[in-house]
C-alpha cells in the first residue's frame, strides 16, 4: 500500500517560515505527480505546489515566488519550503501522489494517495 507521512506543520508568525516534508513509500510507478494541497476551515481543497517524476513543478499563483518545491528520490521525500507565510495561508495541508500529470489539480485524480495532513497556523 501507499503510504505518506506529513510533517512539519506548526504556528509561525506573519513573515516567518515553515518546511513541510513528506515521506512516501509503496508507491509503484516510476511516473508521477507529487505535491501538496490545502484546505482552510470552511474553503475548498485548492492546489499548492507539485513536482513531477519528470521535474516538472507547478506552483498557484498565491504561493509563486514564496513556496519552493523539491524532491529527494533517494529519501523518497517530497518538500515544501514556505517563506514568506502571510495568515491567508493557514489550513491543513496535504501530502498527495498521483500517476497524473502536475498541475493544479493533480491531487484530484481518483487513483492518487493523500497522506493525513499538518496544520500551518500563520498568526500574530
Amino acid at each position: 500500500d501507499v503510504q505518506l507521512q506529513a510533517s512539519g506543520g506548526g504556528l509561525v508568525r506573519p513573515g516567518g517560515s515553515l518546511r513541510l516534508s513528506c515521506a512516501v513509500s509503496g508507491f509503484p510507478f516510476d511516473d508521477y505527480a507529487i505535491g501538496w494541497f490545502r484546505q482552510a476551515p470552511g474553503k475548498e481543497r485548492e492546489g499548492v505546489s507539485c513536482v513531477s517524476s519528470e521535474g516538472t513543478t507547478y506552483y498557484a499563483d498565491f504561493v509563486k515566488g514564496r513556496f519552493a518545491i523539491s524532491s529527494d528520490i533517494t529519501q523518497n521525500t517530497v518538500l515544501l519550503q514556505m517563506n514568506g507565510l502571510k495568515p491567508e495561508d493557514t489550513a491543513v495541508y496535504y501530502c498527495a501522489i498521483a500517476r497524473s500529470a502536475c498541475g493544479k489539480n493533480y491531487y484530484t485524480d481518483p487513483k492518487a494517495s493523500w497522506g493525513q495532513g499538518t496544520l500551518v497556523t500563520v498568526s500574530s
